[in-house]
C-alpha cells in the first residue's frame, strides 16, 4: 500500500476523502462472484455480493466466496449493499458474509423476495435489514444518491444503478439485454437511459459476457418457440434443465408444455424457491397446477414435462441424480428426452458431459442449444452494447463481468463507439474517477474463500491445501514404537490410502518400513530422542520412496510411541 494521504478516509488508504473511487473485489477478469465498491466523501457503497463455482482443479470445494476483508476494515463507512438482481453470482455470498458487514441490503421486489427465502433456507437467525426499492426514484445514501433503471434479463426485476455524486454520475449496468418481445417483464428502459446520457455520464461499468458475440442476443420468444417445437416432437416424457433463477425460461417451458397438453413437474429445491418468490412479486400468477414429484410416475410419459435443476452438471442437483438413477422420485427411461436449456459456464464442460453421457447410455435423448434453439442468452451481444453506448455516451468505459478476453473485446468495442477512455480493471484495482479520466492508484489484495464446516475459510488455508494434496497424491500413515533409548521395539508399521493399487501396496509398505528403519538407525543419540527430528526423518524417507516409485508427494501422518 502507498502511504496514506493526510486527508484520506482510512488510515491505510492511498486516496483522499473526496476522491470518487471504484474497487472491484470480484467479477473482473472472471465470470461470476461479482462484488464492487464505490467510495466518495468517506462513505462506501457495495454493489452485489456474489459467489462463483469451482472447476475440476478444486476437488472438495462446493462454492467460491470473495475476500471482502478490505471493506470489512471500513465497514463503519459502508452505507448499503445494493443488489442489481437475484442471480447467485450477484447475491449468493450474502448468507456467508453479511455478518461481517452488518449493512442494510436494498433491491427490487423479486430480488428481496428470493433473498428472504435463501436466507431462511440457510437458517440465518440474525435479522438482516432488507429493503425493497423501486425504479426511477432517487434514494439518498450519505454522499451518494442512487436510482434504479429497469432492465431486461433472464430473471425478474433486474436493475441498472445510476450512482450520482457531485463529482459525476456512474452507470453500473449489472446484467442486461434488449428484448422487444419479452415473455417476462418489459424491455430495458431505453428512454430513461437516453435521458441519463443527456445529462452526462462520467463512467459506465458494464456487462462484458457476450462482448465477443456478433450481432444481437435473440429474444426469449425464440427459446419459447424452440422449446415448443422440440417438446412437440417428443414421444415420451421430457425433462428440461435450466438455471433455477431463470424465471423467463421456466415460464417458456411451462408454455411449451401446455401447448402440447403436458403437465409440469418441478424438481429441485432451488426451482421451487424461485417460483414462490416470483409469484410473490407478481410473476407466474397464471401457471397451471404442478404435478408433485411423488405423483409424476402416475402420468402417461407422453403427458409429462419435468423441469429440474442441474444444467451445469452439479453432482447433487436433480438432473445428475436422475441421470445416475439415484433420484428418489424421478426416473427416466429409454425413449425419453432431456433438454439442456442453458449455456455451459466455462469450467463446467466436463461435469455436464458426464451427466449427458449417463443419460445417453440409458437410451435417453439429449438436446442442447448446439442442435436446436432451446436457449437464448440473458446478456447483450455486440450490437446491443453498441446501442447502449449510443444511449448513455459515457466519458469512461469500464468493462466488468467477463474473462480477460471478454474485457478486452468490450474495451475495443467501446473505443469504436468513440468513448474517450476505456479502462480494463482487475480484481483489487483501486481506480480514481475524475475529470473524465480513470486512473489506477493502488492494488489491494483479493482472494478466494469457501464455506467449510460452518465457517468461511481462505482457499489457501493449510488444511484445504492438505486436503487437495491428499486427493491428488494420497496419504501415508507410519507408526513406530521406541524404547527409552530410541531403539525400535517393533518394525515400523506403514499403511497407505490412494497412493497405489492393492497389488502394489504390499511391496511398497514393506519397502517403506525398511526405509524408515534404516533412516532411524542412522540418527545420532540426541536426534533419536527428539520427536520432531524423528517425525521429519520418517516423513522424508517415505515421501522420497513414494516420489521415486509413483511420482507422488503424499500427505504423511507419523505416530511415535515411546515405551
Amino acid at each position: 500500500m502507498k502511504k496514506a494521504n493526510k486527508h484520506s478516509t482510512h488510515e491505510f488508504d492511498s486516496f483522499a476523502a473526496d476522491d470518487l473511487i471504484f474497487v472491484p473485489l470480484g467479477g473482473s477478469a472472471e465470470i461470476g462472484m461479482n462484488v464492487n465498491l464505490y467510495h466518495y466523501k468517506q462513505s462506501w457503497l457495495m454493489v452485489d455480493l456474489g459467489i462463483s463455482f469451482p472447476d475440476d482443479t478444486m476437488p472438495g470445494i462446493d462454492i467460491l466466496i470473495p475476500d471482502i476483508s478490505y471493506i470489512e476494515d471500513r465497514k463503519d463507512q459502508l452505507e448499503a449493499l445494493i443488489l442489481t438482481h437475484a442471480h447467485e453470482d450477484h447475491f449468493g455470498a450474502i448468507p456467508y458474509l453479511w455478518s461481517r458487514l452488518g449493512v442494510p441490503i436494498y433491491g427490487t421486489a423479486f430480488t428481496i423476495a428470493l433473498l428472504k427465502r435463501k436466507l431462511s433456507e440457510s437458517r440465518i437467525d440474525i435479522k438482516i435489514p432488507l429493503h425493497v426499492i423501486d425504479y426511477n426514484r432517487e434514494y439518498k445514501f450519505k454522499s451518494f444518491s442512487v436510482e434504479l433503471v429497469h432492465l431486461n434479463h433472464s430473471i425478474p426485476d433486474p436493475a441498472a444503478l445510476v450512482i450520482r455524486t457531485d463529482k459525476g454520475v456512474i452507470l453500473h449496468t449489472g446484467d442486461w439485454k434488449f428484448d422487444e418481445t419479452p415473455h417476462l417483464g418489459t424491455d430495458t428502459d431505453k428512454q430513461r437511459l437516453r435521458e441519463i446520457g443527456d445529462h452526462g455520464v462520467l463512467a459506465m461499468v458494464g456487462d462484458s459476457t457476450n462482448a465477443m458475440v456478433e450481432g444481437g442476443t435473440p429474444s426469449e420468444d425464440v427459446a419459447m418457440k424452440g422449446l415448443t417445437e422440440v417438446i412437440g416432437e417428443a414421444k415420451r416424457a421430457v425433462a428440461v434443465t435450466c438455471f433455477a433463477s431463470n424465471v423467463a425460461r421456466i415460464q417458456s417451458i411451462i408454455a411449451a408444455a401446455t401447448a402440447h397438453n403436458r403437465s409440469v413437474c418441478i424438481v429441485g429445491r432451488a426451482l421451487n424457491r424461485t417460483i414462490a418468490a416470483a409469484k410473490e412479486a407478481g410473476y407466474l400468477t397464471d401457471c397451471p397446477e404442478f404435478v408433485s414429484e411423488t405423483d409424476a410416475h402416475l402420468l402417461p410419459p407422453e403427458n409429462l414435462v419435468i423441469i429440474c435443476t442441474g444444467s451445469q452438471g452439479e453432482a447433487r442437483a436433480a438432473m445428475a441424480r436422475i441421470a445416475s438413477g439415484t433420484h428418489e422420485s424421478i426416473k427416466l427411461h429409454k425413449g425419453d428426452m432431456t433438454i439442456f436449456s442453458s449455456r455451459q459456464i466455462p469450467g463446467n464442460e466436463a461435469a455436464i458431459s458426464r451427466v449427458q453421457d449417463n443419460l445417453i447410455k440409458q437410451g435417453v435423448q439429449v438436446v442442447t442449444d448446439e442442435e436446436r434453439p432451446v436457449h437464448v442468452s440473458g446478456h447483450p451481444a455486440r450490437d446491443e452494447i453498441i446501442e447502449m453506448y449510443g444511449l448513455v455516451r459515457p466519458k469512461i468505459a469500464i468493462p466488468v463481468h467477463g474473462t480477460a478476453r471478454h474485457l478486452e473485446a468490450h474495451a475495443a468495442l467501446a473505443k469504436s463507439c468513440q468513448v474517450p477512455q476505456q479502462f480494463i480493471p482487475s480484481n483489487g484495482a483501486v481506480i480514481r474517477l475524475q475529470d473524465g479520466e480513470a486512473e489506477q492508484i493502488d492494488q489491494i489484495q483479493t482472494g478466494l474463500q469457501t464455506f467449510e464446516a460452518g465457517d468461511v475459510v481462505p482457499l489457501e488455508s493449510d488444511f484445504l491445501k492438505s486436503r487437495k494434496r491428499m486427493l491428488w497424491n494420497g496419504s501415508l500413515s507410519v507408526s513406530v514404537v521406541l524404547d527409552g533409548s530410541g531403539e525400535l521395539l517393533l518394525a515400523p508399521s506403514v499403511s497407505q490410502t490412494g497412493l497405489c493399487s492393492e497389488a502394489q501396496a504390499e511391496k511398497f509398505t514393506a519397502d517403506a518400513s525398511i526405509a524408515v528403519e534404516d533412516r532411524l538407525e542412522a540418527l545420532d543419540d540426541d536426534a533419536i530422542l527428539d520427536d520432531k527430528k524423528v517425525e521429519k526423518t520418517i516423513t522424508e524417507s517415505v515421501r522420497s520412496l513414494a516420489r521415486t516409485q509413483f511420482r507422488l508427494r503424499p500427505v504423511v501422518d507419523v505416530h511415535i510411541l515411546r515405551a
